[in-house]
């Protein structure tokens, strides 16, 4: 795996493998996400769920949500992947979480990134400790917060109405992990994923573990291919067996586009080859990942903090109960004269439509930000001339 890892990168050839599994993924319809019904539960337009594996809500006269169900038989891991919930969702999803047995959710993303709303703020803060779905009868009630440097593990009480019933959720939310990007190091990477395997919230005997970004199928498929493979390298003990590309091949099977970047893909390697130290008794390398991820420093923001905390997320918790709008991708793609064609994946992750505008959003954003600071700075200037002029007077 490290030769193989070492080739690809001495010869640069990460977009071609990328590319590769791109033009080898799997073609599965995905109708039911392009029902009239349904089209505004999909945050973006261009990822859908197949058929054959998205999950169905039990209790609902719609069953519909944009949640994939990814089986990986060997490593006896099931994943949810799904993308962060709407405002009109919520509910849904956490409907979604009682009727599967979820034992965690992992949330890759925040609310708000470079000023883009990336996914609808679900779960209670300190400020407001408790949360009510009334459309599908669920309270979530925030029972304890442990805040890091990057990262955030809630303990969720979610409460069902209807049988007054009570479970506990864990939140494992990684805090600074960017949207199409990948995380600060392998290391701290790895800190996060064994704080989540500790909890025993991946374990067989658990429902799936819900793993979600802004999409879904980026930082998402990313988190469950390197667990995944870990899991793997620890069974068969023959690193050499271990085919990285097949199995993220295996997973795309069961939802489209899981990994969005040949960045991501390098990064997948890197963390897989890093954590196979642990694997091979290496019981000091838990240590040197906690310590290089510095957990225990004070978080950091990548953006000022909002004037308006009713109405927009703090930077600490990074979400409010505000309801934030759904974000749109480009026109649909496979539909012709008014009916859905098959899935074809090489299309949808190159589908750029959706990447563009995002892209642009944040390019937009970034500009603002930067012509605010601009005149900021022609404000201060302006200002030490004026003082200038009167000391000199």
């Amino acid at each position: 795996m490290d030769r193989e890892f070492a080739d690809i990168d001495s010869q640069g050839r990460w977009q071609n493998l990328y590319v590769e599994i791109r033009s080898q993924s799997h073609e599965c319809p995905y109708k039911v996400a392009k029902y009239p019904e349904n089209r505004n539960r999909n945050r973006y337009r261009d990822v859908s769920p197949f058929d054959h594996s998205r999950v169905k809500l039990e209790n609902s006269e719609n069953d519909y949500i944009n949640a994939s169900l990814v089986v990986m038989e060997e490593a006896q891991r099931s994943y949810i992947l799904t993308q962060g919930p709407l405002r009109t969702t919520c509910g849904h999803f956490w409907l979604m979480i009682w009727e599967q047995k979820t034992r965690a959710v992992i949330m890759l993303n925040r609310v708000i990134e470079k000023g883009i709303d990336k996914c609808a703020q679900y779960w209670p803060t300190q400020e407001e400790s408790e949360m009510s779905f009334r459309d599908t009868r669920f309270v979530v009630t925030l029972v304890s917060e442990d805040v890091k440097s990057y990262y955030t593990i809630r303990v969720l009480e979610l409460r069902n109405l209807n049988t007054g019933e009570t479970r506990e959720i864990y939140h494992f939310h990684y805090t600074t992990w960017p949207d199409f990007g990948v995380p600060e190091s392998p290391a701290s990477f790895l800190n996060f994923l064994f704080k989540v395997r500790e909890s025993g919230s991946l374990a067989v005997d658990q429902g799936p573990a819900v793993v979600h970004c802004s999409a879904g199928i980026g930082r998402s498929g990313t988190f469950s291919l390197v667990d995944t493979c870990l899991v793997l390298l620890d069974k068969r003990k023959d690193h050499s067996s271990v085919d990285i590309k097949k199995i993220l091949l295996d997973m795309r099977k069961f939802r489209m586009g899981l990994i969005q970047t040949p960045d991501q893909l390098r990064f997948s390697y890197l963390a897989i080859i890093e954590g196979s130290k642990c694997i091979t008794g290496d019981s000091s390398v838990q240590k040197q990942w906690r310590e290089q991820s510095k957990e225990d420093q004070e978080p950091t923001s990548d953006s000022p903090p909002p004037t308006e905390p009713i109405k927009r997320p703090t930077d600490k918790f990074n979400g409010s109960r505000l309801s934030h709008p759904r974000e749109d991708g480009d026109p649909d793609i496979g539909r012709i004269a008014g009916k859905d064609a098959p899935c074809k994946e090489q299309d949808l992750d190159v589908n750029v439509g959706n990447i563009r505008k995002r892209h642009r959003e944040e390019r937009l954003a970034n500009a603002a930000h930067k012509g605010l600071q601009g005149k900021q700075r022609m404000c201060e200037t302006e200002k030490k001339r004026k003082r200038a002029r009167t000391t000199d007077n």
